[in-house]
This record gives structure tokens, C-alpha cells and sequence, in this order.
């Protein structure tokens, strides 16, 4: 059973199909620049990769152009859908009631949500004949206690509004802390660890059984660490300073904390944390103060949720594409966490490649390396989904 797997972004459609049977890749690739001048990066299995220029100005062009590109058959599709609010605590089959239901929280998800549902349009319009299944990014968190998931204001608020904390990045913490239990060789639903999802979007997960119970963000996905462009944590006052005091609109606030900020704000340089690595190296002082409260970021939310683990970690587990190739950053996470019983070993570290265990001898807590395979993981929940 083949199984056409899509995560799309507002400019970007990135896409794998494989075979559930053997579990191979049979092609994947990625559209970039939707409504500007197109590329399609297309790999046929272990084949060398090829890209074109296109002109792509809408998602459903540019699925088209997949489509064609495609050799092989689909049975069905799984989709990444980010936000599916606090009701959903497994993958749905997609239907229009459904589409229509999660536009909601497009707010709240506002790079991703609008253009996952665009992806879901773009792709029912041309394979209408098999079933399409939404992943939720939220659903690993539905099993969080209600002190970890509610904010400390009026509770009328919650109950009227649903003001609480959600979670992200489901398919790849699932995945990695799946694979770290094997590695270590403890049942998947004895684990209890640490995962840090770092690339342009960051979450810090505490897992135990392979199911989420406590996160670093929030409501929406602009908190917890500082991101690519997203500001993470900023005290409320700020943010009512900027509208009471300077005068800012909420959507001049929201441009700024959504698209202006994290990494690309501090640094001045970049989001992309390899030119600020570079511009770093060459006596950048705000990069180097960028990569320092990046890091420092991600170690306090370790420390942190690491209470939310029942007095036992077994590993730290990072993925995504600054954790899985970063070892710099790496290493700014893990200093001082000794008092968790976490050490690394630098040498390990610098030369990791794949799975990789990076502890050093002398470490209470296993560090592992686990590229994340999210495309492979909501493949498998949505052959799931359809068998249930």
C-alpha cells in the first residue's frame, strides 16, 4: 500500500510517498517558492536528485506538478495538519464538515495552519478517489494533566474560550522517542525522556510511555524557545506595552513576534541558524549572543520539564535539522546540565552521524542523536487510521 504523504507550507509543499509493505521511500522532493518563481525538487527512491524551475502560483499547481512527477500509485494520502485544538487525540479521516471545523484555528497556527488546509484542498481536488487522513500536530499532548495544560488566569476564560496549552511537532517526537526506546533497549511505554525538536520551528517534549506530558509551547506556536523568526517567550507586558504605550496595532505586534524575531531579530544576520553559526565564527557579536540565548532557551526548558518525568529520565533525544547536524549547538545546550545527570562526550559529539548515542561513559542520562522520519510516522498512522 503506497501512501502519499504531504506537509505544506505557505510557500512550500514538501512531499513522500512510500510503501507501507517494505517501508521504502519511493520518491520524495519538496516545491518551493509557491507564487513566486517555482522550484520542484523531485527524488526518485535512492535515485539522484533533480529540480526545475517552475511557475508555480498556487498549491494546486504545484501539486499537479507532483502529481505528474509521480510514477507510481497512491492508495492514500496523509496530511500534517498543525493545529487541531484540544478534541483530537488521534489522526481523523478528512471530510468537508472537518476542513471546515479546523479553519478555527488557523489563528493560532498562522504559518502553517492555513497552508496545511490548502495543501488537504489541493490535494482531494486531484485524488479524490482514496481516502486523506489529517495527522495533528497537537494530538501526542492529549494525554497532559490539567496543571500542565491551564494558564493561571480566570478560569471562566478556559472554560468560555479554551485558553490552554497545546503542544507540536507529534509525528516527530512520536518517531524519535520510538527509536530512542530501541536503542536503549528499554519498552517504548517504559521510557521517559526529554525530545528537542529543533529546526526553524523549536519544541522541547516530555515523554513518558512514547506519549507527550508536558511541552515548552503553548496556544499557539510563536512561544517556548526563540525560533527561526518567532520571538518564544516575552513577558505579556511587553506585548501590552508595545500596543498601549507605542502605539502598535495587534497585527504590527503579531508581524513582529511571529516574523520578525528569534534568531533573525537577535542576530540581525539570519533565521537560518547556519549563517549565524558562520557569522559567529568570524567575531559576530550578535550572532554569538543569538546562539547563546538559543541555547541557553532550550536547556532551561530541559531543566524544566524534566520535573514533569516522575523522578526518572532515561534519555535526551535530539532531532530536527539544527539538532540532528548542529554539534556546536549541542554542546551550548548540554553545558551545566550535569546537574541532571546529563553529559556528553565532545568527541562523540563532533562526529555523530545518524543515530548516534553522544552520552559520555559517566552519564546517568543516555544523549541521543535520532534523525526524525515525521513522513514515515504519519504514513503508519494513517494506514492505521483507515484500518480502525
Amino acid at each position: 500500500m503506497n501512501v502519499l504523504v504531504i506537509n505544506s507550507g505557505s510557500s512550500s509543499l514538501k512531499f513522500q510517498v512510500i510503501d507501507m509493505n517494505t517501508k521504502q521511500t519511493l520518491c520524495k522532493g519538496l516545491v518551493e517558492r509557491i507564487g513566486l518563481d517555482g522550484i520542484l525538487n523531485y527524488q526518485p527512491g535512492n535515485g539522484e536528485k533533480r529540480s526545475q524551475h517552475l511557475e508555480i502560483p498556487d498549491h494546486n499547481t504545484a501539486l499537479g506538478y507532483v502529481l505528474d512527477t509521480i510514477s507510481c500509485n497512491i492508495d492514500a494520502v496523509g496530511h500534517r495538519i498543525v493545529h487541531g485544538g484540544a478534541g483530537v487525540s488521534a489522526p481523523l479521516i478528512i471530510n468537508d464538515k472537518m476542513l471546515v471545523e479546523f479553519e478555527k484555528y488557523n489563528s493560532l497556527a498562522p504559518l502553517h495552519n492555513p497552508a496545511c488546509l490548502l495543501g488537504v484542498k489541493a490535494a482531494q481536488k486531484f485524488i479524490s478517489d482514496v481516502p486523506h487522513v489529517a495527522s495533528f500536530d497537537t494530538a501526542y499532548y492529549t494525554g497532559m494533566e490539567d496543571e500542565d495544560f491551564l494558564y493561571a488566569l480566570d478560569y471562566s476564560l478556559y472554560e468560555k474560550y479554551g485558553y490552554r496549552k497545546f503542544g507540536f511537532h507529534s509525528a516527530s517526537h512520536k518517531y524519535v522517542n520510538l527509536r530512542a526506546a530501541a536503542i536503549t533497549g528499554i519498552s517504548p511505554d517504559k521510557l521517559h525522556a526529554i525530545s528537542c525538536h529543533i529546526g526553524g520551528g523549536v519544541t522541547v517534549a516530555a515523554s513518558i510511555g512514547c506519549e507527550g506530558v508536558d511541552t515548552s509551547v503553548g496556544y499557539g506556536t510563536v512561544c517556548g524557545v526563540p525560533m527561526g523568526t518567532r520571538s518564544g517567550d516575552v513577558d505579556p507586558d511587553v506585548i501590552l506595552n508595545m500596543i498601549e504605550e507605542q502605539g502598535m496595532s495587534a497585527k504590527e505586534v503579531k508581524e513582529i513576534i511571529y516574523k520578525k524575531s528569534g534568531l533573525l531579530g537577535l542576530s540581525a544576520v539570519s533565521s537560518d541558524i547556519r549563517d549565524i553559526l558562520n557569522a559567529s565564527s568570524r567575531g559576530n557579536k550578535r550572532a554569538e549572543l543569538a546562539l547563546r540565548i538559543f541555547s541557553r532557551s532550550i536547556r532551561r526548558f530541559i531543566g524544566a520539564l524534566a520535573m514533569s518525568l516522575q523522578g526518572r529520565m532515561d534519555a535526551l533525544i535530539f532531532t530536527a535539522g539544527i539538532g540532528e547536524n548542529s554539534a556546536i549547538v549541542r554542546s551550548m545546550i548540554c553545558r551545566n546540565l550535569d546537574v541532571l545527570g546529563i553529559k556528553i562526550d565532545e568527541n562523540l559529539n563532533n562526529s555523530c552521524s545518524g543515530e548516534s548515542i553522544i552520552s559520555a561513559a559517566d552519564s546517568r542520562v543516555k544523549v541521543i542523536v535520532v534523525p526524525t522520519n515525521e513522513e514515515l510516522m504519519i504514513a503508519t498512522q494513517t494506514i492505521e487510521t483507515i484500518r480502525s
